[in-house]
Order: C-alpha cells, then structure tokens, then sequence
C-alpha cells in the first residue's frame, strides 16, 4: 500500500529557446530517457532551496533559490510507485555552466530546441515543459 506523497522539484533552464534535459540512468523502465534535472525534497528544507540544491548536485550550477518561479504544479501516480507532487520551477538565472555531476544516474546533458522535444521525454517532465507555453498552472498524470 502506498502510504505517502513525494515532492519533487523539476529545473527548467531554458537559453536561446532551448532547454536542457538529461539522460536517465536508471536500470528501469525509465533507464535511457529524458528528464528535466530533478530530485526529491528533503524534509528540512524549503521548495526552492531543494531546487537549488539539486542543480548543484546534478548539473554544477548555483542558483540563487529567489531566482526560481514556480511554473507548474503537477499531482502524478503510476502503479508501484509512491504518488507525487511534482513542482516546476524555471531558473531566471543561473551562475556555471551545466554538466553532469551525477554519471551514476545520469549518462550526458542536452539543450533541446523547446519546439523539438525528443520523442522519448518522460510525460512526467512534460507537464512542466508544456506549462512554460500554455501557462496551466496544474495538471493531473495518471490518476483515473
């Protein structure tokens, strides 16, 4: 039984119209596809600061938790695995240039055109990607 929801924070940083996605290594379903950079939140700290602190974990780059904006909401489930609260934030700005510090999860980085996403994006990071356009606030993913 499923007893909890997780809180995830997604990281968009977009430059030139691009937007940099990252290459799951993860020996499940998920293994070799494309996610925002992500993690989950950590019980003492605040959204924003968990966002920042992943972008230093994952791709080496500080971002200052104010210049993080919550875009999307999106409520996700999937049989197996604990339901989740993903927020979205885009980075206004950032400091370094992004690389991938976690080759144990992650096999390379890519800017990708926004208007030309791979076709193997995980539906989960589309949510927040879609959102930068159309401006919907929340979604729903998975539920019946």
């Amino acid at each position: 039984m499923i007893t909890r929801h997780v809180v995830d924070v997604h990281l968009l940083l977009v430059r030139d119209e691009r937007i940099l996605l990252s290459l799951r290594r993860s020996g499940d379903k998920y293994d070799h596809r494309w996610h925002l950079p992500s993690g989950k939140l950590e019980a003492d700290e605040s959204a924003r600061v968990g966002a920042a602190r992943e972008a230093a974990e994952e791709i080496g780059v500080e971002i200052d938790p104010d210049a993080l904006r919550l875009v999307h909401v999106g409520h996700v489930t999937a049989p197996g695995r604990d339901s989740r609260v993903g927020l979205f934030f885009r980075a206004e700005r950032w400091q370094g240039e992004p690389f991938n510090r976690e080759p144990d999860k992650c096999y390379a980085l890519q800017w990708f055109p926004l208007r030309e996403l791979p076709g193997d994006l995980i539906e989960y990071s589309g949510l927040g990607i879609a959102a930068l356009d159309s401006g919907k606030s929340y979604s729903e993913l998975g539920w019946e």
